[in-house]
C-alpha cells in the first residue's frame, strides 16, 4: 500500500488523545458504548465532554453533540463501530476535515468517524488508465500534489482542498471553480468499498443490469440484495418523475442521485452503479471506506482575466457571453468581497490591484488544453466585454504568482465575509442556490427584491459559470426575529429556484440547512421514494439520520423510534435566542476585535487551521493530528467555557490547561492565516493570565518569563554556569524540579555580552555627524547573553551601510517572554520601561531595530494590547527586524559586495520566523539575502515547534520535536548549501537536530559575510 507523502506525517511522536492529554474520563450517559468500543476498535475513541465540543460543530451555523468520536485505524475499526453502536441504538455520522456548510458533519447523540488521522492512505494511482483509489481521509490538495508527478489531477476542486477529505467530497458531491469544464464529484467517482448499516461490506461498481453478476447480486437474502432490488425497482417507478423534477444543470446535489444511478456505460450496456448513489448522500446511507477515482489531465499552463464592472446585474448578464469563449471557469466576487479583503492583515495585498468603483467582477480562465494563445484569447473577449463597455477595466494574470494572488483572494471568501464586526454576519443557508447561467441576471433581481422585502442585503460571489451563487443574507441569529427571517427567506428562495428550474443546493448539500426543503423541491412522490430508498439501505436509520430526507412524524413506516423525524432549520443553532456568552474584564485591549466573546467567535469553523502544506498555523495540529490543536478546536473550547456550555470552573481546571491551552505555542499564524483572524495567541495571553491570577504562577513559569535576568547571572558566571549544566545528575535535577526537558541543550551563556563588546569598541564606528540614519539595537536577551555574535553583525552590516548605531543602557527585556506565559501585567511593566526609555530618541529619529525577530513584533503588535498612547505608537512604527530595516530602506545598496549576481556567495535555505510571517514580515530579509548574492530557498515551514519556552518543557518536548520534524523534512527537500533562520528558538531547534555540530547563523551574519 502506498501511503500518501510522509512529510505531512511526523513520525516517533504518540499523537494519541490519552498521550497529549491524559485520561479523558468518558461522559456518563454513552459510558457503556464507550467501553464496548474500546473492546471492539483498535483505534481512539472519544467519549469525554471535551469531545463532545470539538466535534459539536462544522463550517456551518450548526451545533449537535454528538456521543463521542472514533478515529479509526481501519476499515476493521469501522464495521466494528458501525455494529457496536448498532447494538446500542446510536447513529454513527462518518466525517472529513468538517468545513460542510449545511450542518451535515455534526449531529446529536451520534458516533462520529473522523477519518483524518488514520485512514487518509493514497493506495494506488494508475497513471495509464486515469484512475486512483484513496481512502476517504486523504485531503485533497494532497492527492493532486502525488498526482501532479503523473501530470494528472482530481478534476473537482473545492476552495477548501487544501484540508477538505475525499471522502467528505463524496460525501457532499463537491466541485469547485472548474465545474464549468469538469462537472462534479459523481463523475469521477467510479468505484467505492462502503460499510453499510448492518456491518456488512458491499463494493459498488459498474454492474451490466440483468448479467449473471447482477442476478447473482440480487438472488442473495441480504442488504446487497435489497439494495439493487429497491433502487431499480424506485428508478422504474419514477422515471417521468425524475425526468421531470430533476433540474438539468452542470450541479444539483440535493436529494439522492436516482437520475444518475442507471445509465448506459461506454460500451452501450445499461448499467446500474450504487456508487452514483453514495455521492451527495451525506453517509446517510453507508460508510465509504475506499474509493476509486477517474482523473483528469492537469494543464501545463493557465491565464486569468479579471473583468471589472460597475453593476452587479451587469455582470450577471455577462456570464452567458463569457461562457461562449473557451474558458475553464469563471467566478464571482462582489465589492463586499474586496472590502473586506482589503481591511484584513492577511488579504489586503491580494485585493489592491482591484480598481475603484467595482461593484462585481468576473473572473475567467483559460489553459493550455484549450487554447494555444493566452493573449490572444484575452485580447478576443477583452474586445467583447470592455471595448463593448459593458465592463469598464480588465486585470490580465499570466505568471503563476499573479494567477495565485487572486485564485487566494476568491478562496477567502467565504471565511472573509465572517469576519463582519458585531453579530449580524452573512450567514451561509441559501449560499449555493443554482439556476441556469442564462437566468441569472434576471434571477439575481428577483433575489435582492427578496433581501429588501426582509430589510436585509447581502454578500454574491462564486461560480457563476455554472449558475451557482453564494449570496450570504446578513442576518442577526443570535436574535429570535432574525432566526424566523432566516426561515422566511428560505422559503421565498425556493420558490424563486423552482420558478428559474435551478436546484436548492449546487455544492454544499441538504444537511440541517436544506433537509427541510427538499418535499417541495422534488415533489411527493420523488420525496416518498427517498424515504424508502434510506430504509433499504438503513432500515434502523442509523446513517446520520435526519439529512437528505427525514420522516414527518414517528408513525411514517419504518424504524419505531424518532430518530430522523422532522427537520427545521432553525434547530441546532450555533447561536439562538438563549445563546448569552461572559464578556470578561480584560488585562489586555480587544476593542479593535470586538471584544475578547466576538474574537472568540469570529471562529466560524471553516477549518482552514487544518491545512498542513502552507502557511504558519497551526503546527501543532500538523504534529498531532488531533482537533482540540487547531485553532478552531481551542476557539470551541473557550466559547463553550464563556457561554456556560462548560462549568464555570472548567477554565482554571489542570485539564483545560494542560490540552487547550498549553500546546498553543504562540505562534501568532492564526493572526494572518485565518481569514476571520482568530488571534488564539493573543486569547491564550489573557486566559493564561486570569489562570495565573486564580491558580498561582509555577517556579518553571516565573523562571521563563524573567529569563533575561537568569541569562544575566549565567552570563556573569561564565563559563562556570555552562559547566555546571553538563555535571552528572544536573539535568535529571532540572527535570525534577523545573520540568526542564533533560534531552535539550541549552543556550549557552558568553562572559563578553553584545553590550560589553560594544561598549569595548568605543560605540559605533559611524559618526552621527556623517550618518543619515541613527539605529538603538535593541539588546534582547539572547542575542547579549548567549549569541552575541548576530548582533555583531547587526553592527557591522548597519554600519557598512552607513548607519550610526549604538545599542541602549537603559532598556529592559522586551516583555515576550512574559507575554507568552500569560504573565501580562509583568509584560506591561516591561513594555512601559522601554517605552519610557526609547520615546524621546525616537522622537529625534532614531530607530529600534531588533536581530531577535520575537522582540521586533511585541514591540510593533503587542505593545498596542498593553499600552496606549502616541509614545506607544511612535516607539511601535520605529520598530523593525534588523533586515527588515536594510529592505524597507534599501540600505543593502550601500553595502560593499563585490559580486550581487545570484548564487555567487552559494546558496541557503532560509527558515522565517513564525511571528514575523505572521505580521508580514518575513519577505524582508529574503529580498536582502538575494541582493547581496545568494540564491535563497525560502522554506514553506511553519513554527520551528520551539516557541521560546515551549520545546524545553518537558511535557511538550516530544510535540516540540515532532513539529521540528516538519522543518527538518523541507530543508532535507531543499538543495541549498546552508541554512540560516532569524529566530534564536528556531536556532536551537536546528541545532538540536541529529548530526548537527552547531547552530545555524543568523541571516544577518550572512550578509555581514558578503562584506
Amino acid at each position: 500500500m502506498a501511503a500518501e507523502d510522509e512529510s505531512y506525517r511526523p513520525s516517533g511522536f504518540d499523537t494519541s488523545a490519552a498521550a497529549l492529554g491524559g485520561d479523558r474520563p468518558d461522559v456518563e450517559q454513552y459510558a457503556e458504548l464507550a467501553a464496548d468500543l474500546r473492546e471492539e476498535v483498535a483505534g481512539e475513541v472519544q467519549f469525554d465532554e471535551y469531545a463532545q465540543v470539538l466535534y459539536a460543530t462544522d463550517g456551518s451555523i450548526y451545533q449537535a453533540r454528538p456521543a463521542g468520536v472514533v478515529l479509526p485505524r481501519d476499515v476493521d475499526d469501522v464495521r466494528a463501530t458501525v455494529e457496536t453502536a448498532g447494538r446500542h441504538d446510536v447513529p454513527v455520522l462518518p466525517r472529513g476535515t468538517g468545513s460542510s456548510l449545511a450542518g451535515q458533519a455534526v449531529g446529536n447523540g451520534c458516533v462520529v468517524l473522523d477519518f483524518t488521522k488514520h485512514i487518509d492512505d493514497i493506495v494506488d494511482v494508475d497513471p495509464d488508465a486515469k484512475r486512483a483509489t484513496v481512502q476517504p481521509g486523504v485531503v485533497q490538495d494532497h492527492l493532486d500534489d502525488r498526482l501532479d508527478r503523473d501530470g494528472l489531477k482530481f478534476a473537482p476542486d473545492p476552495a477548501s482542498s487544501n484540508r477538505a477529505t475525499i471522502g467528505g467530497g463524496i460525501g457532499n458531491n463537491s466541485t469547485g471553480a472548474h465545474s464549468v469544464r469538469y462537472g462534479i464529484t459523481d463523475a469521477y467517482t467510479e468505484e467505492l468499498r462502503v460499510v453499510l448499516a448492518d456491518g456488512s461490506l458491499i463494493h459498488t461498481r459498474e454492474v451490466v443490469l440483468d448479467s449473471d453478476e447482477y442476478e447473482a447480486i440480487v438472488a442473495k437474502d441480504d442488504a446487497e440484495a435489497r439494495i439493487y432490488r429497491t433502487v431499480r425497482g424506485l428508478v422504474g417507478d419514477h422515471e417521468d418523475e425524475i425526468a421531470e423534477r430533476y433540474p438539468e444543470l452542470k450541479r444539483s446535489v440535493s436529494g439522492y442521485n436516482l437520475q444518475k444511478v442507471i445509465y448506459e456505460n461506454d460500451a452501450g450496456e445499461s448499467v446500474i452503479n450504487l456508487s452514483k448513489l453514495f455521492v451527495g448522500a451525506e453517509g446517510t446511507l453507508g460508510v465509504v471506506v475506499e474509493a476509486t477515482l477517474s482523473l483528469v489531465t492537469k494543464p501545463d499552463e493557465t491565464a486569468l482575466a479579471l473583468f471589472c464592472f460597475d453593476d452587479l446585474v451587469d455582470a450577471m448578464e455577462a456570464v452567458p457571453e463569457a461562457l461562449e469563449f473557451p474558458v475553464s471557469a469563471v467566478e464571482l466576487m462582489d465589492d463586499e468581497v474586496f472590502r473586506l479583503a482589503r481591511e484584513s492583515e492577511g488579504y489586503a495585498e491580494y485585493a489592491e490591484p482591484i480598481p475603484d468603483g467595482t461593484q462585481a467582477a468576473l473572473m475567467l480562465e483559460w489553459d493550455d488544453e484549450l487554447v494555444d494563445d493566452f493573449a490572444a484569447a484575452i485580447e478576443d473577449t477583452t474586445a467583447h466585454f470592455v471595448e463593448s463597455g459593458a465592463a469598464f477595466d480588465v486585470l490580465e494574470a499570466y505568471d503563476e504568482a499573479d494567477q495565485e494572488r487572486l485564485w487566494k483572494l476568491r478562496k477567502a471568501a467565504i471565511p472573509l465575509l465572517m469576519s463582519l464586526e458585531g453579530d449580524p454576519k452573512p450567514y451561509p443557508f441559501i449560499e449555493d442556490a443554482s439556476v441556469p447561467p442564462e437566468e441569472l441576471a434576471e434571477y439575481v433581481g428577483k433575489f435582492e427584491d427578496v433581501l429588501d422585502a426582509h430589510d436585509t442585503s447581502a454578500a454574491y460571489f462564486a461560480h457563476a459559470g455554472v449558475g451557482t451563487l453564494h449570496i450570504r443574507p446578513i442576518l442577526n441569529l443570535k436574535d429570535g426575529e432574525g432566526i424566523e427571517k432566516m426561515h422566511s427567506i428560505a422559503d421565498d428562495v425556493t420558490d424563486l429556484v423552482l420558478d428559474h428550474h435551478g436546484a436548492f443546493s449546487g455544492e454544499h448539500g441538504d444537511g440541517m440547512a436544506r433537509t427541510e426543503f427538499n418535499p417541495k423541491m422534488y415533489g411527493e412522490d420523488l420525496w416518498e421514494a427517498f424515504k424508502e430508498l434510506k430504509t433499504a439501505f438503513d432500515p434502523d436509520w442509523l446513517c446520520n439520520p435526519g439529512n437528505v430526507v427525514y420522516r414527518e412524524d414517528a408513525s411514517d413506516p419504518g424504524p419505531d423510534h424518532d430518530r430522523g423525524v422532522g427537520a427545521d432549520m432553525r434547530e441546532n443553532l450555533r447561536y439562538g435566542p438563549e445563546y448569552q456568552s461572559i464578556e470578561p474584564q480584560t488585562a489586555l485591549d480587544f476593542d479593535e476585535e470586538g471584544g475578547f466573546s466576538h474574537l472568540v467567535e469570529l471562529c466560524n469553523g471553516c477549518g482552514t487551521c487544518r491545512q498542513t502544506d502552507s502557511d504558519v498555523m497551526c503546527p501543532t495540529y500538523r504534529a498531532s493530528k488531533e482537533e482540540v490543536q487547531t485553532t478552531r478546536g481551542r476557539a470551541n473550547m473557550l466559547r463553550a467555557a464563556i457561554s456556560g456550555e462548560l462549568d464555570d470552573d472548567e477554565l482554571h481546571s489542570e485539564r483545560f490547561q494542560r490540552e487547550v491551552l498549553d500546546l498553543c505555542v504562540g505562534c501568532k499564524g492564526c493572526k494572518s492565516d485565518c481569514p476571520t483572524g482568530v488571534d488564539m495567541a493573543k486569547l491564550k495571553a489573557e486566559m493564561k493570565h486570569r489562570h495565573h491570577e486564580e491558580a498561582g504562577t509555577s517556579v518553571r513559569t516565573r523562571l521563563f518569563a524573567n529569563i533575561d535576568t537568569a541569562s544575566r547571572i549565567g552570563s556573569a558566571l561564565a563559563p562556570l554556569s555552562n559547566w555546571a549544566t553538563k555535571l552528572p545528575g544536573a539535568r535529571t535535577a532540572m527535570q525534577k524540579l523545573l520540568g526542564i526537558a533533560p534531552e535539550r541543550e541549552l543556550p549557552p551563556f558568553r562572559r563578553e555580552t553584545l553590550e560589553d563588546w560594544f561598549e569595548g569598541r568605543g560605540g559605533s564606528s559611524v559618526s552621527r555627524a556623517d550618518a543619515d540614519r541613527r539605529v538603538l539595537l535593541f539588546p534582547d536577551t539572547y542575542t547579549n547573553y548567549s549569541y552575541p555574535r548576530a548582533g555583531k553583525a547587526a553592527v557591522e552590516a548597519l554600519e557598512a551601510a552607513g548607519v550610526h548605531v549604538d545599542i541602549p543602557d537603559n532598556t529592559g527585556p522586551s516583555g515576550r517572554a512574559a507575554f507568552s506565559a500569560g504573565l501580562l501585567d509583568t509584560a506591561r511593566e516591561r513594555a512601559r520601561a522601554n517605552v519610557e526609555a526609547l520615546a524621546d530618541r525616537v522622537d529625534s529619529g532614531w530607530d529600534v531595530v531588533f536581530v531577535e525577530p520575537s522582540d521586533a513584533v511585541m514591540f510593533q503588535d503587542e505593545y498596542a494590547d498593553l499600552l496606549d498612547g502616541p509614545e506607544v505608537d511612535a516607539v511601535a512604527g520605529s520598530a523593525y527586524g534588523v533586515l527588515e530595516y536594510v529592505d524597507v530602506h534599501r540600505l543593502d545598496e550601500s553595502l560593499p559586495v563585490d559580486d550581487r549576481s545570484s548564487g555567487a556567495a552559494g546558496s541557503l535555505s532560509y527558515h522565517g520566523h513564525c511571528n514575523q510571517k505572521a505580521t508580514n514580515k518575513d519577505h524582508h530579509a529574503v529580498g536582502v539575502l538575494r541582493r547581496v548574492g545568494y540564491a535563497v530557498d525560502p522554506l514553506d515551514t511553519t513554527c520551528c515547534g520551539m516557541a521560546g519556552s515551549f520545546g524545553y518543557h518537558d511535557e511538550h518536548y516530544d510535540l516540540s520535536k515532532a513539529i521540528g520534524q516538519l522543518l527538518f523534512a523541507e530543508l532535507d527537500d531543499s538543495d541549498a548549501d546552508g541554512i540560516v533562520a532569524p529566530g534564536g528558538s528556531c536556532r536551537s531547534q536546528l541545532g538540536d537536530r541529529d548530526g548537527v555540530e552547531e547552530i545555524p547563523p543568523h541571516p544577518v551574519e550572512a550578509v555581514a559575510d558578503r562584506l
